[in-house]
């Protein structure tokens, strides 16, 4: 029996925007993909934690723009393991804990640019499917070989980045359309990130 395929997008998703989510939407919808889970980093190996919010505040506001999709989950699954949480012991864990699902990674040509960065990516490589979206300014022509990497063209992407949004709340401007409506209540509700 053909297991279920998962999506794995991982993220800091400080805030989760509508960038996220139409890159989430395109991978169920053009590719062999079940669902995608939006799995809430607690911190990233590769970036600084400075103005990075409680990942509980995080992962709520994964569930509130998630809510009326079926499809997606938010998964708190790293909130449990060590920090730094590394992808490759992430999915070791799921693939343990899960064995009907068929997990694969999501991401951007920018990640893919770096992922020999990554702690065992070859591991991921080799046991792994990874479904990249490309990114302007990308050069990942040395992975196009590689049989379990999965180029997915035409994701509609926009140019907007959480840290821009942040911004934007900081200095008080409407957000309309950037993120979704219940995850803009529950900021100005809770007074994040000013």
């Amino acid at each position: 029996m053909k297991k279920r395929k998962i999506g794995l997008f991982f993220g800091s998703f400080n805030p989760i925007h509508v960038g996220h989510l139409i890159i989430a939407n395109h991978m169920l919808e053009h590719t062999d993909m079940d669902r995608v889970w939006f799995v809430v980093s607690p911190s990233n190996p590769l970036k600084s934690k400075e103005s990075l919010l409680d990942e509980k505040q995080r992962i709520y506001m994964v569930k509130l723009a998630i809510d009326d999709n079926p499809n997606f989950k938010a998964s708190d699954v790293e909130f449990k393991m060590p920090i730094p949480s590394y992808t490759v012991k992430t999915l070791a864990y799921l693939t343990d804990k899960y064995y009907e699902y068929e997990f694969c990674l999501i991401m951007g040509s920018d990640n893919l640019e770096s992922f020999k960065k990554w702690k065992n990516y070859k591991t991921i490589l080799e046991f792994y499917s990874i479904y990249v979206y490309t990114r302007p300014h990308t050069n990942i022509e040395e992975w196009l070989d590689y049989p379990n990497i999965h180029i997915i063209e035409n994701v509609p992407q926009m140019d907007i980045s959480a840290s821009h949004i942040r911004q934007l709340i900081k200095d008080h401007k409407p957000l309309k359309y950037l993120i979704p409506e219940s995850v803009e209540k529950y900021i100005n509700d809770m007074l994040l990130y000013l």
